[in-house]
């Protein structure tokens, strides 16, 4: 079906898209309920991506599980138009914290948005597309997912992503990461009989420990480390034969990290060159992009939003977490805000913003996220000269039409 032209009254298909959006509230938020309710780490949410999946399928969506190999992981579509909107779900939880990153606010969201456009979906010639994307914690799902090709056949994607603050997409600052483990291996002895035998593994720790910690001083502002011991001995009397120290690095572009990166290496290949110890540095994810906005998509989003009373207390940038939807807005159009839980006064990775999750103030953020993103879609599909310059740069990176 050919698209609609600027003369469409946009107006009128928001209000449809906000009728479809309205009526399925309560399916959006026993979905959250649902996901917090049975946290799952990376590449492990069998149960989430399942019922994420489900409620597509019920709502005419052709679902596709375990898309680009990876069990966790679907793609969901409606509609058969040239431009297709895709919407990113996340739902990984955190080790220990639960869904203390809101995932289950960002998959209720981005599954709102994509049936407030399927109302309008014919009247807009766009196809909707729903990416369940595993693993955004540990293990750069979405990175899998682009390197598979299951982003091909998008041409913009989006999602929301919970704070205690509102930043619009253009003011959102996420730093590159890289996370790696570095492994000493000494050799054993006994602590008080024969110290002398020893190599001390976990000696090197300490020394890479102490490096770093030095090395932060010389760091810029918007440069992080993070590390910690992960294997470090088992007895007081016996002498380790090795450690394990997880670290992760963050910078603002790939240039920076990749310095970063150097000089933190540096700092573990000390602990060995002192200590006689054996050095292994295994990366355990793929390094993570800084985010990419397109300023079409950030454009709109703010005025949707600000439309919604959402406008940010304060403007400027703001620096988050580390994302791989950083990587997507690399490779195609997309954009990441962040949208405030309200009231909340807890920020994501702590116990406290976990309950903020699931609060009722959620719910709100929940539904405003997915009216915001299906706006932003029917506004970038009502504009010839966006969609057509969406359309020529996806068959500029695929080769598809």
């Amino acid at each position: 079906m050919a698209p609609v032209t600027s003369t469409d009254d946009p107006a009128a298909l928001k209000a449809r898209a906000r009728g479809r959006i309205d009526a399925a509230r309560g399916r959006l938020i026993a979905l959250s309920r649902a996901i917090h309710a049975a946290p799952e780490l990376a590449f492990d949410e069998h149960r989430a991506a399942r019922l994420t999946g489900e409620l597509l399928a019920a709502e005419g969506f052709a679902v596709e599980h375990g898309a680009g190999g990876l069990d966790t992981a679907f793609r969901a579509t409606f509609g058969d138009g040239d431009l297709t909107v895709g919407l990113c779900a996340e739902y990984d939880a955190l080790p220990g914290l639960g869904h203390a990153c809101g995932h289950n606010v960002i998959a209720a969201a981005s599954v709102g948005a994509a049936l407030g456009l399927t109302d309008v979906a014919d009247d807009l010639g766009i196809r909707v597309a729903v990416i369940g994307t595993p693993a955004e914690e540990q293990g750069g799902g979405k990175i899998r997912l682009l390197e598979r090709g299951v982003f091909d056949a998008v041409t913009v994607a989006m999602m929301v992503h919970p704070e205690a603050f509102e930043v619009h997409p253009a003011d959102v600052a996420t730093p590159a990461v890289a996370r790696f483990a570095a492994t000493y291996t000494g050799r054993p002895a006994h602590a008080s009989a024969a110290p002398h035998e020893a190599v001390n593994a976990a000696d090197a720790a300490v020394v890479a420990q102490v490096a770093v910690g030095l090395l932060r001083q010389q760091l810029t502002g918007d440069s992080r480390i993070g590390l910690f011991v992960r294997e470090g001995g088992e007895a007081t009397n016996i002498i380790p034969a090795r450690t394990v120290v997880a670290c992760e690095v963050r910078a603002a572009t790939t240039d920076a990290l990749d310095d970063l990166r150097r000089r933190v290496t540096a700092c573990f290949e000390a602990g060995a060159l002192a200590t006689g110890a054996q050095l292994t540095i295994e990366q355990t994810q793929p390094p993570y992009a800084a985010l990419e906005p397109d300023p079409t998509l950030a454009r709109s989003y703010a005025a949707n939003a600000t439309a919604l009373g959402r406008a940010p207390a304060e403007r400027g940038t703001r620096t988050v977490g580390s994302t791989d939807m950083g990587d997507v807005t690399r490779a195609l159009p997309g954009i990441h805000p962040m949208i405030a839980i309200r009231g909340a006064e807890n920020h994501p990775h702590t116990a406290g913003f976990a309950a903020d999750a699931v609060s009722p103030a959620a719910e709100d953020t929940i539904v405003d996220g997915a009216l915001a993103l299906a706006f932003t879609g029917i506004d970038i599909a009502l504009d010839p000269e966006a969609r057509g310059r969406f359309l020529d740069r996806h068959r500029a990176r695929t080769g598809r039409a």
